[in-house]
């Protein structure tokens, strides 16, 4: 514990310190006080909304499981389930890869479908952080974590090209359009794909889908948010937004690849290697202290922000239980959480799995069932 002379020092201290960087809020101020004048009110329109969303690794994380068995399961806001397995650190990512696809090559999942499309076989070319060893078995504790993200990408590229849509749609996907884990430029070809994919459903069905992602948190707002609530950024009393300016976005993140940069350059592969949105500041409500967003709208198809964002007031009006977020996130989140009956199924799956192979030994394992997982919750 702090002693109270030690606290009167370091409130000093750190009064001090921001006295002496007091031109740096200074800096951001001058830098969103151009936005002032670039706000521009969101109109409601009505259409369709849908999204995508992965299981959190932290909600699949099962009791008396020495092998780790993580599920990888993606859902939409209408509780369609598109993917779900279950696998472990020490699954071999060679035979991971054969499973994407049949015994004659073709593929047989939204990742194998992904992947024939890029031209490559194996899971190693495709994420950055799958290295494998002479095993097979990954040489990174992280891959689960990035192999969920590419499976969520992979379903949203085969439900843009494969499925058939009865109204104007928009796709909701639950973070940025940004994504560091795809090797070399393969997330800009996935990009391109899906912008195909986009002209191709119009030509052939006279529907349009619109792309867009929100996220809950981004380095950019935490960093200019005061400065934007001194300088009176989207406190209007009415749902607005503004484009943020790539400069703003290039002082916040320290890896340049993942900023937008205009223009392209055929000797610079750097450039949007990771990005495929414009980044927008939005508040859905009428209060001047109603949440802000990040939203990345999808590089294409950002000269339709104004409409793209009117679709998306409309789902974030009705949303419930976090006010002004849209609500088709919150039932897609809702539906791919394994909680309550469900996750007690799988548990009791893991449990027989065990039970299995422990044969005659298996009596062990009712025994731990027996006893208290956190015995230290008894202090409470």
């Amino acid at each position: 514990m702090i002693e109270p002379a030690s606290h009167l020092a370091l409130r000093q201290s750190i009064t001090e310190r921001i006295l002496a960087d007091r031109t740096l809020l200074d800096q951001l101020r001058a830098e969103v006080r151009i936005l002032a004048n670039r706000v521009r009110r969101i109109q409601p329109r009505n259409g369709t909304s849908i999204s995508l969303v992965a299981a959190d690794g932290g909600d699949t994380r099962l009791q008396y499981d020495p092998f780790l068995i993580q599920l990888v399961r993606v859902v939409d806001s209408g509780s369609n389930e598109y993917c779900l397995e279950a696998i472990t650190p020490s699954t071999s990512i060679p035979d991971l890869s054969r499973r994407q696809f049949d015994g004659a090559g073709r593929p047989v999942t939204a990742l194998g479908r992904l992947m024939a499309f890029l031209g490559i076989e194996q899971l190693n070319q495709l994420g950055r952080f799958m290295e494998v060893d002479a095993s097979g078995a990954a040489t990174l504790a992280s891959w689960i974590r990035e192999y969920r993200e590419m499976v969520e990408w992979a379903i949203l590229f085969s439900l843009i090209r494969d499925r058939t849509f009865a109204t104007d749609t928009l796709i909701v996907v639950d973070g940025l359009l940004r994504s560091p884990v795809f090797a070399d430029d393969l997330f800009r070809r996935i990009m391109e794909g899906i912008e195909k994919a986009i002209k191709d459903q119009y030509q052939a069905t006279r529907r349009r889908l619109y792309l867009v992602g929100i996220a809950k948190h981004s380095k950019v707002l935490d960093r200019y948010r005061l400065a934007m609530a001194l300088e009176n950024v989207l406190t209007n009393r009415y749902p607005a937004y503004v484009d943020v300016p790539p400069d703003m976005e290039r002082s916040a993140y320290s890896r340049q690849e993942y900023v937008l940069r205009e223009g392209t350059s055929a000797g610079d592969e750097q450039i949007n290697r990771f990005v495929g949105g414009k980044m927008h500041f939005v508040k859905f409500g009428s209060h001047a202290a109603d949440p802000i967003w990040p939203v990345d709208i999808f590089l294409p198809q950002r000269q339709d922000a104004a409409a793209i964002l009117g679709y998306l007031l409309t789902d974030a009006a009705n949303g419930f239980p976090v006010p002004f977020y849209p609500l088709c996130l919150q039932k897609a989140h809702e539906y791919a959480a394994l909680v309550d009956f469900d996750f007690d199924v799988l548990q009791d799956q893991v449990l027989d799995g065990i039970r299995t192979l422990l044969g005659p030994e298996a009596a062990a394992l009712d025994g731990l069932q027996l006893q208290t997982l956190d015995p230290a919750q008894n202090r409470y």
